[in-house]
C-alpha cells in the first residue's frame, strides 16, 4: 500500500511539473510568436525625445539614434520622420540631433518615449504619395484579404508583402520607385493584419502557413491580367514570398524574388524576439521549442527548405540584407547567395536594422531594385 501511495505521489508531481512546463512554454512561446501588426518590434530600443525645434529633433544617444538614413519614429499616438544626424548641431554627450523631416501625426513632446520604425509613410498610396490606386479584396483560405492595387502598364506585376511588426504601409517606401517603372503593384494585407481574417490559432507562424495568402495574391493577379509576378517581401514577408515561389500551383508565373531581411532560420528569430521581450535567459530554449511546436515549425530546418541547409531558390532572386540585423541573421542570406550564385544576388547594407534596408540608403536601394526588375519586365 505504501508503494502505491509513493508511486501516486510521484505521478502527481510529474503531472504537475508537466502542467507548469506547458504553461511556462505557452507563455514563453507567446513572447516569440505574437508580433502585432503596425507596432515596432521589441528589438528596437526606446528613445526619449529631449527637444524639438524647426527641422530638428534631439533624441537619446544610442546606436539606434545614430543610424544613417531616414526613418519613421513612433510613440503614443505620434508618428514623425527623421533624416540624417546633424553632426554640427549642439548637443549634450548623451543626446543626438537629427533632422526632423515632418510630423505626420500627433505632437512630439519632450520626455516622450519613441522607437524608430522602417515606416516613413502613413495612409494609403493616394494620401501618402499621390498615386491612384484601388482598394481590392483577395479571396484567401480564411476569408477576404484587403489589398491596394496600384495600376501600371506592364504585364509583370509586383506583389508586395510586409513583415513582422508592420502593415502594408511598409510598401509605401518603394511604391513610387515601382510606379516609375510602370509596374502594377499589389500590396497585400494577410492573416492577422487589420481588416484581414485572424489566424485560426491567433499566432504568427513566421510564414509557414501565411505563404498561402501570397499564393492567393498570385492567383488574383493572374486572374486580373498579370502574365508574370515578382514577389517583394520584407522579413517574414520575404519568407512567405520564398515559400509561395516554391509551393504555389502558379509558381511558373513567378519571374523573380526580392527578399529584404528574409527570415531563413526560425530558431534565431524566435530567440531574438523572446529575448527582446525580456524573457529570462533560462526560458529561451523552452520558448523556442514551444513556439516551434505551436507554429508547426520543424526544428533545424531553414525556412522554406526541402531539407537541411539553405532553402531552394526557384527563380532569379535579389536579397537585400545587413550584417547588423539582430532578428534575422545575415549569415543565412550570405550562405544562400554563395550556394546559388547563378540565381541569387546579395546586396549587403551595413548598419541597417531588420527590414530597414531602404531606410539606410533609399537611392541605392531603389537603384538595386531597378537593375533587378528591368530584365524581368
Amino acid at each position: 500500500m505504501r508503494t502505491v501511495k509513493v508511486s501516486a505521489a510521484v505521478v502527481g508531481a510529474v503531472v504537475a511539473a508537466g502542467a507548469v512546463s506547458l504553461a511556462v512554454g505557452r507563455y514563453a512561446s507567446g513572447a516569440a510568436l505574437k508580433a502585432p501588426a503596425g507596432r515596432p518590434l521589441p528589438t528596437e530600443p526606446r528613445l526619449t525625445v529631449h527637444a524639438t525645434q524647426a527641422g530638428r529633433i534631439t533624441l537619446t544617444r544610442d546606436l539606434a539614434s545614430l543610424r544613417r538614413g531616414t526613418y519613421g519614429i513612433t510613440g503614443h499616438g505620434t508618428h514623425a520622420v527623421v533624416g540624417p544626424v546633424l553632426d554640427s548641431a549642439e548637443h549634450t554627450a548623451d543626446t543626438v540631433v537629427r533632422r526632423l523631416e515632418r510630423v505626420t501625426h500627433g505632437t512630439l513632446t519632450p520626455g516622450e518615449a519613441v522607437r524608430l520604425t522602417p515606416n516613413v509613410h502613413l495612409g494609403d498610396p493616394r494620401t501618402a504619395l499621390g498615386l491612384d490606386f484601388a482598394d481590392v479584396e483577395v479571396p484567401g483560405e480564411n476569408g477576404l484579404l484587403p489589398a491596394w492595387f496600384v495600376p501600371g502598364q506592364r504585364d509583370t506585376w509586383v506583389i508586395a508583402v510586409h513583415g513582422l511588426g508592420a502593415t502594408r504601409e511598409q510598401s509605401l517606401n518603394v511604391l513610387r520607385a515601382l510606379h516609375a517603372l510602370r509596374l502594377p503593384v499589389l500590396a497585400l494585407s494577410y492573416r492577422g493584419d487589420p481588416g484581414a481574417p485572424a489566424p485560426p490559432d491567433g499566432i504568427n507562424h513566421l510564414g509557414e502557413t501565411e505563404w498561402r495568402d501570397v499564393d492567393a495574391a498570385i492567383r488574383w493577379a493572374v486572374g486580373h491580367g498579370a502574365e508574370r509576378v515578382v514577389l517583394l517581401g520584407w522579413s517574414t514577408g520575404a519568407t512567405m514570398a520564398l515559400r509561395a515561389a516554391q509551393h504555389s500551383p502558379l509558381a511558373d508565373r513567378v519571374a523573380g524574388l526580392i527578399l529584404d531581411s528574409p527570415v531563413l532560420d526560425w530558431e534565431s528569430t524566435l530567440r531574438a524576439l523572446a529575448r527582446a521581450r525580456h524573457l529570462p535567459r533560462p526560458l529561451l530554449p523552452l520558448a523556442v521549442r514551444a513556439a516551434q511546436g505551436r507554429a508547426g515549425l520543424r526544428p533545424g530546418r531553414a525556412a522554406g527548405a526541402a531539407g537541411s541547409g539553405p532553402p531552394e531558390v526557384p527563380a532569379p532572386t535579389l536579397i537585400i540584407h545587413g550584417p547588423g540585423d539582430t532578428v534575422a541573421p545575415w549569415l543565412h542570406s550570405r550562405r544562400l547567395a554563395d550556394r546559388r550564385p547563378d540565381l541569387v544576388a546579395l546586396h549587403t547594407v551595413p548598419g541597417a536594422p531588420h527590414a530597414a534596408m531602404w531606410n539606410a540608403d533609399p537611392e541605392e536601394y531603389e537603384e538595386r531594385l531597378r537593375r533587378f526588375l528591368v530584365p524581368l519586365m
